[in-house]
């Protein structure tokens, strides 16, 4: 339980550095952002408690924002996207239920589930962050298609790093 309390603190200073440092000014055409930073919301144990997810992404969201100068932006679409998250989990846990300390990560899940899983997610994400950037309802339909195709781009993005830096397969 300590293992993984402290594997999350790592991974969520980690994240939200490569964010800041990295991955701030980088966009492919301006069309394509990557939010890779959501991440460590998708890599939370399966058994983690509502409250804790909320508060955790919450805080995720706060500390892009203080360094993206965007007021509450990312903090609005990680709470949304854990929201979702406690809702998609709902409905594909199998009936036996999962273990007590699963990752949901490739390696543990396989990759057909962790794709829907994680493609599900991050477009939610992107979809709620884009459209709160922009606010108009005139320019829905640009900021969708800037939402899908940088979730594209993060997805790619989060497929590479499970293959690149989890374990073994257990």
């Amino acid at each position: 339980m300590i293992r993984i309390f402290v594997i999350n603190i790592i991974r969520f200073f980690l994240l939200v550095l490569f964010q800041v440092l990295f991955l701030k000014n980088f966009s492919l055409y301006n069309l394509a952002i990557p939010w890779f930073y959501v991440l460590f919301i998708l890599l939370l144990p399966l058994q983690t408690s509502n409250f804790l997810l909320f508060l955790l992404s919450f805080l995720l969201g706060l500390s892009v924002d203080m360094f993206s100068n965007s007021p509450g932006l990312h903090a609005a679409a990680c709470t949304v996207m854990a929201f979702c998250r406690i809702l998609l989990i709902r409905v594909i846990t199998p009936r036996d239920g999962y273990e007590n300390t699963a990752e949901p990560g490739i390696r543990a899940m396989g990759l057909r589930w962790f794709l829907m899983y994680s493609s599900v997610l991050v477009i939610i994400h992107h979809l709620v962050l884009f459209n709160l950037e922009i606010f108009r309802l005139q320019e829905f339909l640009l900021s969708s298609a800037k939402a899908v195709s940088s979730a594209i781009f993060t997805l790619f993005l989060i497929i590479l790093s499970q293959y690149l830096f989890s374990g073994k397969r257990k």
